[in-house]
C-alpha cells in the first residue's frame, strides 16, 4: 500500500546507474569522477522507488508508476506486479565480467521482508514488437524476499472482536491486544484541530497527544485512544439465523489517524466458508489452501468504491454482510462454531479473542419465559377438560 515498496541491493563491484525507465533511484551519490554526461545514480548501494501515476510516456514501461502499490494476486493480477527498467555502467559486457548484486532488500512500505540471495536462471527471452524476433538477456537471475510479521512489529497490527444476535454479550479486543507502551494515542473527536493537525489537514506544527508531543510530519502511527491500541479492528457479527441459511455482518475500522490502507485486503477461516451464497459491499474469492479444503476467503473492497480504508474517523470504516448456506450435518451455534478460526489483514494475522469468552448459545431460556410458558400449558388443559 501506499507509499509503496522500496527495492534495494549492493553493487558487486563499482556499477553505476546510467538511466531508468518506471523507476527511480533515492540518491544521486557521488558522481564527481564523470566529467560529461552524470549517471543517474552513483551509489553503491541505490534505493529504488516506483515512479508516480501521470509521468511522461517516455518514463514509463509496462507495469509501472503506481507509487510502489501493488495489489494481492488474488485480488487483481493485472496491479500484481510492478516493474522498471534499468541501465547499468562498468559492469562490463560479457557473463564473466558483470557479477550479480548482493544484500538485497524490500521495504514494502515497511520492514518485515528479509531477502535471500540471488540465482542465477536461464536467460530471460524477450519478444521483438513483430513478434518475429527473438532477443536474449545477457544475464539473469531471481531474488526472493518472504515476510515475516514478527519481522514487522513486536506485536500485531490489528485485533478481533465478536458479537452475536443470540447474546447480549459483546466480546472485546483483548486489552492492549497490539500492545499499549510508547504508543501515542488521541482522544479528541476527528474533527478537532489537534487530530486535523496531526492527520497534516491543518498547517499546525505539532500535535499534542495524551502521551506525549507528536509531529505533525513523524511517520509514527496517532491512534484513536482505545484499550486494544490497535490500528485495525476486525468485528464479526452473527446477524440473523434463517431456515438455510444464515448471515455474519463483517466491519473493519481504522484507528489510526495518518493511515490509509490502500486496496486492503481481508482473510477469514471458517468451516462454512465454502458454502458462501453472496456477499454484499465487498468483492470475495475463495482460497483454497489444503488440497480440496475450501474453509478460506479473501476479501477486498469494491473499486472506486471501498477499496480504500479511510483513515480514524466518521469515514474510517468498512463493512459487509456474508450470507451463507447450512450444511444440515455440521452447522451449529453451539461452542462459538459461527465465529470464525483466524482473521488476516493486509496479510498480518490479527489478535483473536480467548476461545472460553466467545458469544456462546445459552443454555436455558430465561425464567420469565419459562414460568409464562408454563401458565400457558396449564390454561389449556383446563380449557381441554
Amino acid at each position: 500500500m501506499a507509499p509503496g515498496w522500496t527495492v534495494g541491493w549492493t553493487w558487486a563491484k563499482r556499477e553505476v546507474i546510467w538511466s531508468m525507465v518506471g523507476a527511480q533511484a533515492t540518491e544521486q551519490g557521488d558522481c564527481s569522477k564523470f566529467k560529461a554526461n552524470l549517471p543517474h545514480s552513483c551509489k553503491r548501494t541505490p534505493a529504488v522507488v516506483d515512479l508516480l501515476p501521470g509521468v511522461p510516456y517516455n518514463q514509463q514501461i509496462a507495469n509501472c508508476c503506481r507509487g510502489g502499490v501493488v495489489s494481492a494476486y488474488g485480488q487483481d493480477p493485472s496491479g500484481a506486479v510492478s516493474s522498471f527498467q534499468v541501465s547499468v555502467g562498468q559492469a562490463g559486457t560479457t557473463n564473466r565480467t558483470v557479477k550479480v548484486p548482493k544484500n538485497f532488500t524490500l521495504l514494502g512500505p515497511g520492514p518485515g521482508y528479509t531477502c535471500g540471495p540471488a540465482k542465477v536462471v536461464p536467460s530471460t527471452v524477450f519478444l521483438t514488437a513483430d513478434h518475429r524476433r527473438k532477443t536474449q538477456a545477457l544475464m539473469t537471475w531471481n531474488v526472493t524476499c518472504t515476510y515475516s510479521q514478527h519481522l514487522a512489529s513486536k506485536y500485531p497490527t490489528c485485533c478481533v472482536s465478536f458479537s452475536s444476535f443470540y447474546n447480549d454479550t459483546i466480546v472485546p479486543c483483548a486489552k492492549c491486544a497490539c500492545g499499549c507502551e510508547h504508543k501515542t494515542c488521541a482522544r479528541s473527536e476527528p474533527d478537532s484541530k489537534r487530530l486535523m493537525s496531526a492527520s497534516g489537514k491543518s498547517s499546525a506544527h505539532a500535535v499534542t497527544a495524551v502521551r506525549g508531543h507528536v509531529n505533525r510530519q513523524s511517520a509514527a502511527p496517532l491512534l484513536q485512544c482505545t484499550t486494544h491500541m490497535c490500528p485495525v479492528r476486525v468485528h464479526w457479527h452473527v446477524k440473523l439465523n434463517y431456515h438455510d441459511y444464515w448471515r455474519a455482518k463483517v466491519t473493519v475500522t481504522n484507528f489510526n489517524y495518518r493511515t490509509n490502507y490502500t486496496g486492503w485486503t481481508l482473510v477469514a477461516q471458517h468451516p462454512n466458508l465454502d458454502n458462501i451464497t453472496e456477499v454484499f459491499s465487498f468483492d470475495y474469492k475463495p482460497v483454497v489452501s489444503y488440497g480440496s479444503i475450501n474453509d478460506t476467503a479473501l476479501f477486498y473492497g469494491m473499486k472506486f468504491f471501498n477499496d480504500q480504508l479511510m483513515e480514524a474517523g466518521p469515514y474510517g470504516n468498512v463493512q459487509s454482510e456474508v450470507l451463507m448456506r447450512k450444511d444440515a450435518s455440521t452447522f451449529t451455534f453451539r461452542q462459538g462454531w459461527a465465529f470464525p478460526r483466524k482473521i488476516y489483514f493486509n496479510g498480518d494475522e490479527c489478535r483473536m479473542p480467548p476461545p472460553d469468552s466467545y458469544p456462546y448459545l445459552p443454555n436455558s431460556a430465561p425464567a420469565s419465559l419459562v414460568s409464562s410458558a408454563s401458565v400457558v400449558v396449564a390454561f389449556l388443559v383446563l380449557l381441554m377438560a
